[in-house]
């Protein structure tokens, strides 16, 4: 049986800011994702990544985008600078990506840095060498493996679906976050854990985007050591805290909880971190 993560993991992967830290020690997320056609992924993530707790986001993507994220969060630096974690993809299509595009990514993917890889950016996965979480659902999971030549049998059990994981973890030589009503959660050390805070309610638009933006915050917000092998915890740390706030969100409005929007789950983020880091 596969392990659950719990508060108390998530808490052990959190850092709490001290006296001596300013926006740099605190981590510097830069943010490389959404598209004139999908322009809210990118303040959605934007928005989820100063909700989740980091000292600086970058944010470097197209005109429109780029106007609604400083319209949302004027403190969004919007030119290139020092990074410690990168987030790509969200809000994109491979299919209509630019060569320039392309190549700016290939350029991020190839860096030593740790690498959030999202949505529109997945493909880009097989060829990389930096250190990398990937977050697909199930239909881009099944894309994912084809990419890496691995059998496309799709997983209808948590069981299955942690082996799944774990086998595309191995073969992509990345961690691999699953995304699920139990997201799964694996590395190509071995390392394996389900994630179940979350609620039904948050299966709407747009979540997706504000778990990649809480997991780059996550990320880059760690020790400096960071490395390879900690980005397990790390990606669980920020998936409990994602579920927990949409919980958090649709339980504001009752007993039952209640329909909610990803800008209320992004919203309810500083409530789940602090409830972590109270433990």
């Amino acid at each position: 049986m596969v392990a659950s993560w719990t508060v108390q993991d998530a808490a052990g992967v959190l850092r709490r800011p001290g006296a001596a830290d300013d926006k740099y020690s605190r981590g510097v997320l830069g943010i490389r994702t959404g598209s004139d056609a999908y322009p809210g992924a990118a303040v959605l993530g934007v928005e989820a990544a100063w909700r989740t707790g980091v000292g600086m986001v970058r944010y470097l993507g197209p005109s429109v985008p780029t106007i609604l994220v400083l319209q949302r969060r004027p403190e969004t630096v919007t030119v290139d600078g020092r990074v410690q974690t990168w987030l790509i993809g969200s809000g994109t299509d491979a299919a209509t990506r630019s060569d320039a595009d392309t190549e700016a990514l290939r350029g991020i993917l190839s860096s030593s840095l740790p690498v959030v890889v999202d949505a529109g950016a997945l493909d880009l996965a097989p060829s990389a060498t930096a250190p990398l979480v990937v977050t697909p659902h199930g239909r881009e999971h099944a894309r994912l493996r084809s990419l890496l030549g691995l059998a496309d049998d799709p997983p209808t059990t948590d069981a299955a679906r942690a082996a799944s994981a774990l086998e595309t973890a191995s073969a992509l030589g990345a961690t691999v976050v699953l995304k699920g009503f139990v997201t799964v959660v694996a590395s190509p050390n071995g390392w394996v854990r389900t994630v179940s805070a979350g609620t039904p309610w948050l299966a709407t638009a747009g979540t997706g985007d504000v778990l990649a933006g809480a997991l780059g915050a996550v990320v880059a917000g760690a020790e400096p050591s960071v490395s390879a092998d900690d980005l397990g915890p790390l990606a669980a740390g920020a998936v409990w805290l994602h579920g927990r706030a949409g919980s958090l969100a649709a339980g504001d409005l009752g007993a039952g909880g209640g329909p909610i929007t990803a800008g209320d789950v992004a919203a309810a983020l500083p409530r789940a971190v602090a409830e972590a880091l109270a433990l």
